[in-house]
């Protein structure tokens, strides 16, 4: 059923177009980096809009150029932390990372290890409690040998260094993919929650999204 309810996910996409003219009001960036990180399964062709929307406000937005989100974070983690440095050291900024989904927990987990070049982290639907145990691709896991109980465990070891860096976390009770309780943080002191009414697919295109994102940016909300 979740599969099938994420199908209403594919409305946004029209809903954005409509509501562009609202969009193109929102506070202009300041030319910071901003790094996007894709969900899992997806490459940087699923954050273009996004990218694109950001860009156009004024903020070096770029993808992560690590091809498909495998989903395997120890491989994964150390490239999005070299990104992070590399990117920082070319603007000689501190960049801003926007992650869907697993692009998230990524995010979120590469300014733990860099806190002086990230001040800010978006995270979409993203699974920060249990990694995939609560999500639709927990059964893929478990068939491939994962021990999604000690995975969960050793996700939350992580918090025991605290996330310095601002992290605003959009979540929707409506996800299908990923359950939103397992985008609430309540270890984290630096996280505010956002709830919106969309499915996964459609955090990605949200309008309302789009917009929680530049306010948030900005520092204007």
């Amino acid at each position: 059923m979740g599969l099938l309810a994420e199908a209403r996910g594919l409305v946004e996409l029209p809903r954005l177009l409509m509501r562009s003219p609202w969009l193109v009001r929102e506070p202009r960036g300041d030319g910071r980096p901003v790094l996007v990180l894709p969900g899992y399964g997806a490459g940087d062709a699923s954050t273009f809009v996004l990218r694109s929307y950001l860009r156009f406000l004024g903020y070096d937005a770029r993808g992560w150029i690590l091809g498909r989100n495998s989903g395997d974070v120890p491989l994964l983690l150390p490239r999005v932390v070299d990104a992070v440095d590399t990117l920082a050291r070319e603007t000689r900024r501190r960049v801003t990372l926007v992650g869907w989904s697993l692009g998230g927990y990524l995010a979120r987990e590469a300014a733990r290890e860099r806190p002086e070049h990230v001040p800010l982290v978006v995270t979409m639907g993203s699974p920060v409690v249990g990694g995939p145990k609560y999500t639709l691709v927990a059964d893929a896991y478990r068939r491939a040998g994962v021990d999604l109980d000690a995975l969960e465990v050793q996700i939350a070891a992580r918090d025991v260094v605290p996330l310095r860096a601002r992290i605003v976390a959009i979540f929707s009770r409506t996800d299908g993919v990923v359950a939103w309780r397992a985008c609430i943080d309540r270890a984290g002191e630096t996280v505010e929650h956002v709830e919106v009414t969309t499915t996964h697919l459609g955090l990605g295109f949200s309008p309302e999204v789009y917009a929680i994102i530049a306010r948030r940016m900005a520092g204007t909300a």
